[in-house]
């Protein structure tokens, strides 16, 4: 039965997602099932009736600024919209919304959003729209089927929270014990999404790669084995994963980058820092050695695999010795491109109670000099893609009239001046290369 809120069609609402790829679909997801209660989609939450912001509690400043956003809704004529705080900062900071934020009509985790409707109708009423439950319940069963949008490309959310406990991060507390959705239930997604027009999917998790679960014959399968039946499905093309933990790279999935041609090459394998000290103080329960094992094996099976990481400076007790060893993985793996950040302490997290602390002005230095490094790098990378030929899956239009963009196979953006359609994958050859994306002129047309 849908809320009261599905009496009045003429509703609006803006979902704004911060952070993580999971994030996104979560966002998507949402909106989604308010679509199915008869709200209608704003262009953006100037003038929506109701906004969700989505949030992201890996960083703090992504946390400070969810704030920022629930003050800048306020309107000039002293009006505001219905104000939903959802995701890991909902979860991590319920009763510290409350109080830094009245405003704020409903709370809700990212574990039982499937609840907004009812939380949304509970606040019209004037009542507490608190939701922090973590049910045992899926609320995957509860969302509505999915279907193809404008966009040739879908996440597709198989694996939720961690186990891990890495001594920085708040996914355990925000989104609970790792759990693998069911192999039947993945199937039939991405079905909806290929017939929809989707064409390349993104499998992600938390730990994406310690997915399992049980096929249709009753047998029990990792990561790889769900890849290899989404494979045989027509229509599909690509198939990316993210975020993987190293200690999850079973044989079988690195096998798969080998013999799967729809796997794209590329690989987000997050390292965090290139000292076995501060590893073990992370709590990340992989080696300096173990890590680059699996990167050299890898591309002993897929030699032209781009590779992508996460790192983290100022870890506290880094020292100058420590961090010279994240600079000598960095140049021993040779990254695509990477993600840096500097410390940031979460509450709550075993880190946080730390001695050591790292100074601000030590870690930004650490910061710019890894950045230089994996910038350098990337553009490399970049470089050596001129005067290649390979397919591209155009996404979106340009900003520019006629230009379009799509991504590589090795998730480089690619910018295309020629009569193509979204959805198309067709033949580039790459012509130039910038630091953050490439240019091409088509080198011939593929049946889309």
């Amino acid at each position: 039965m849908k809320s009261d809120s599905s009496q009045d069609p003429a509703k609006t609402f803006h979902v704004k997602s911060f952070g993580c790829q999971m994030n996104v679909y979560d966002g998507e997801r949402m909106a989604e099932m308010l679509g199915a209660e008869g709200y209608v989609a704003a262009a953006d939450g100037a003038d929506a009736d109701l906004v969700v912001l989505n949030t992201c509690h890996i960083r703090e400043k992504a946390a400070e600024k969810v704030y920022s956003d629930i003050g800048r809704l306020k309107r000039a004529d002293g009006s505001r919209p219905t104000i939903a705080v959802a995701g890991c900062v909902a979860q991590a900071e319920g009763a510290e919304i409350a109080r830094r934020a009245p405003s704020v009509d409903v709370v809700v985790g990212p574990q039982a959003y499937h609840r907004l409707p009812e939380l949304i109708a509970r606040a019209a009423r004037g009542e507490k729209a608190v939701d922090l439950d973590m049910p045992l319940e899926s609320k995957f069963g509860a969302l509505p089927k999915r279907a193809g949008g404008q966009r040739p490309t879908a996440f597709l959310t198989v694996q939720e929270g961690c186990d891990k406990f890495c001594t920085y991060c708040v996914v355990p507390y925000t989104r609970g014990a790792e759990i693998s959705r069911p192999f039947a239930d993945l199937i039939a997604e991405a079905r909806a999404l290929v017939a929809g027009g989707v064409r390349e999917i993104t499998l992600l998790g938390q730990n994406v790669n310690a997915w399992d679960g049980e096929d249709d014959r009753g047998r029990g399968i990792g990561l790889d084995g769900l890849i290899r039946e989404l494979a045989r499905e027509d229509g599909l093309e690509r198939i990316r994963y993210t975020t993987s933990h190293p200690n999850d790279m079973t044989d079988g999935l690195i096998a798969a980058h080998g013999e799967i041609d729809k796997l794209m090459p590329f690989l987000h394998l997050p390292v965090q820092a290139g000292s076995d000290r501060i590893l073990a103080a992370m709590n990340r329960s992989h080696s300096v050695e173990s890590y680059l094992r699996i990167i050299e094996r890898v591309r002993a099976v897929r030699p032209d695999i781009a590779i992508s990481g996460d790192f983290i400076v100022g870890f506290p007790g880094e020292t100058e010795e420590d961090f010279e060893a994240t600079l000598a993985i960095v140049r021993a793996v040779n990254y695509s491109q990477a993600f840096s950040f500097k410390y940031s302490a979460r509450p709550g997290t075993p880190a946080a109670a730390m001695d050591e602390m790292v100074d601000e002005g030590v870690m930004d230095d650490r910061l710019q000099r890894l950045q230089a490094l994996i910038g350098e790098q990337q553009q490399a990378f970049n470089r050596a893609s001129i005067g290649r030929t390979t397919e591209i899956l155009i996404e979106r239009n340009g900003r520019k009239p006629g230009q379009h963009i799509g991504k590589s196979p090795w998730l480089q953006s690619v910018h295309i001046e020629s009569p193509v359609a979204i959805g198309d994958l067709i033949a580039v050859e790459i012509v130039s290369a910038g630091p953050n994306s490439l240019g091409g002129v088509a080198a011939e047309r593929q049946a889309a």
